[in-house]
């Protein structure tokens, strides 16, 4: 039996992760910053496995605490982390808002280092594995996203880092780093037609399960995915 959790699991890139784990025998636990969305989506999941939906905001170490620790209870380990939760909002640096670039960085880099430092006495524990969803904005810069790529940019950099931290232990710490998603990530409503070019949330899933299911000794540790035929 592996333990997986997954942050911003109940819709996205997250959900197409908790689908793909469960599906191939890993029990899950999902969170959202409100457990009414984490509950809809563990209704959803519950046919494919043992989910688990708890209220958590990645923002707050004592939020990730307590997540890992109902972890913990109910099945007793933890051995595999998806750093998913993320958020974006694109501005000019004259114009973005002090508290629109503290909410991205509190978010997308701080809340992925308290994800990690919650649950990697675990990782190590049963070394497991921790994976962080960047970015290809984490290597490419452009105008409109000096908030965006700072966080993506520094958790590139914090998890290969901690990739090397870790390894010692037997812990792999993988960083992916799609393009195009289809999620609803930036007020998006995705549309199976108009979509249907960028990488699926199932395709994230798929990739996951692959990197787990690799020969200990190699360590995928930077991947970058894109949609094979980008639309225009």
């Amino acid at each position: 039996m592996k333990v997986a959790l997954i942050t911003g699991g109940s819709k996205g890139i997250g959900f197409g992760i908790a689908e793909s784990l469960l599906k191939s025998g890993y029990k899950v636990a999902i969170t959202s910053r409100t457990i009414d969305s984490a509950n809809q989506a563990a209704s959803l999941l519950v046919e494919h496995g043992d989910v688990l939906a708890i209220e958590a905001d990645v923002k707050s170490f004592q939020s990730q605490q307590s997540a890992v620790n109902l972890i913990i209870e109910k099945w007793g380990q933890l051995d595999i982390l998806i750093a998913n939760a993320g958020v974006g909002a694109f501005a000019p640096i004259d114009e973005i808002e002090v508290e629109q670039w503290n909410d991205i960085i509190d978010t997308n880099l701080t809340g992925v280092f308290y994800s990690i430092k919650a649950s990697v006495d675990q990782i190590k524990k049963n070394q497991g594995y921790i994976f962080t969803i960047s970015s290809l904005a984490g290597t490419n810069f452009f105008a409109g996203g000096s908030a965006y790529n700072a966080s993506k940019f520094g958790l590139t950099g914090f998890t290969q880092s901690v990739m090397l931290d870790l390894r010692k232990y037997g812990v792999k710490v993988s960083t992916i780093m799609p393009g195009s998603v289809a999620t609803y990530f930036n007020d998006h409503s995705p549309d199976a037609e108009n979509d249907a070019w960028k990488i699926q949330p199932e395709d994230m899933g798929k990739l996951i399960v692959d990197l787990l299911a690799m020969p200990a000794r190699t360590l995928p540790s930077k991947i970058e995915i894109r949609p094979t035929t980008p639309k225009g």
